[in-house]
């Protein structure tokens, strides 16, 4: 465990290139820091020629038990011809390494582009993808990670932002309310919706955690995966007014089914999802604040402007979850 100011205070350079060598690979000293606020992520070039990519994972943010469900499944993702990016297998066999106070595991470097979500073709291309991340998700289920509910992903950050000081006092009460009419259109979305079947899934697949070449897509940074309803993995690929997220919804589904059956009342809690992820993302944001890392990537964050336009967007879903989604 670190005993710095903030969890990664004491992951210099040398730590990170030690932590790498204690797992067994050699490092030659080349090290570039990569883009991700959560946890820390490094690419490293190797002796032998060659760059992997190392997570070092945020101190008390996973068990190790949770960190080995989500590496069995990319797992076995990757033992199917799935174009996922699985954890290496270290020197004793293992994908999760305990080195110089941090949890690390280690990836190939892979590349790619965001895709192109205008594409009918690309769309369709990854539907694909993601029905067969899905037909295996449905074969597992998960002990250790979290369900995509509304008490974990609404109520619990709802109220740590409630509580929050970052939340500026004369804006409490209209958040409070505003959050409030949202969570009880999530609930009626969800009820609305009826029983849905929850698999193991990506849990955070937009766009920029899917990488695009000239031979398809492989989807990176599985940290969310997470039980919960299969539209969680679509419906962050879809933009624009609501007859154009049906037009694309529909060519995702195109790929989508050869693979998976997709139950259609699931597109009746797309909005509610979205409600959830805006009410947690604050509450991360709010949790993270103290780590140097985030006032410089989200300067915006604590400012009376962004928790207007928070809790304008809170009370636009309302009347958003309403509206029944013709399918």
């Amino acid at each position: 465990m670190t005993n710095g100011a903030h969890p990664f205070a004491t992951l210099t350079p040398d730590g990170v290139l030690n932590a790498i060598d204690a797992t067994g690979l050699r490092t030659d000293g080349r090290l570039l820091t990569l883009n991700s606020y959560e946890n820390r992520v490094y690419q490293a070039g190797l002796e032998e020629a060659g760059f992997i990519v190392a997570k070092f994972y945020r101190p008390e943010r996973w068990s190790d038990a949770a960190i080995h469900e989500e590496h069995a499944f990319t797992l076995r993702l990757a033992e199917q011809e799935i174009p996922a990016v699985p954890p290496m297998r270290l020197a004793d066999g293992d994908t999760l390494a305990h080195a110089g106070g941090f949890r690390v595991a280690v990836f190939e470097r892979r590349g790619g582009r965001t895709p192109e979500l205008d594409d009918a073709g690309v769309l369709e291309w990854l539907g694909r993808f993601i029905g067969r991340i899905h037909a295996v998700g449905a074969t597992l289920s998960y002990e250790h990670r979290l369900t995509l509910d509304v008490p974990t992903y609404g109520e619990l950050p709802g109220g740590f932002v409630l509580a929050s000081p970052h939340l500026p006092d004369d804006l409490r009460e209209a958040y409070r309310e505003a959050l409030l009419a949202a969570l009880a259109g999530v609930r009626e979305s969800f009820e609305r919706a009826g029983a849905l079947h929850r698999i193991c899934l990506h849990g955070d697949c937009h766009p920029g955690n899917v990488l695009w070449t000239d031979l398809g897509p492989h989807f990176v940074d599985f940290d969310d995966s997470c039980m919960g309803p299969a539209i969680q993995d679509l419906w962050m690929l879809l933009s624009g007014e609501r007859r154009e997220m049906t037009r694309k919804l529909c060519d995702l589904l195109a790929g989508y089914e050869e693979f998976a059956e997709f139950n259609p009342r699931e597109v009746q809690v797309i909005e509610a999802l979205r409600t959830l992820r805006l009410i947690h993302y604050a509450a991360w944001l709010a949790r993270r604040w103290a780590d140097p890392a985030f006032p410089v990537a989200f300067p915006w964050f604590n400012t009376r402007t962004w928790w207007e336009e928070h809790i304008g967007n809170l009370r636009d879903q309302v009347p958003r979850m309403a509206e029944v989604w013709s399918f």
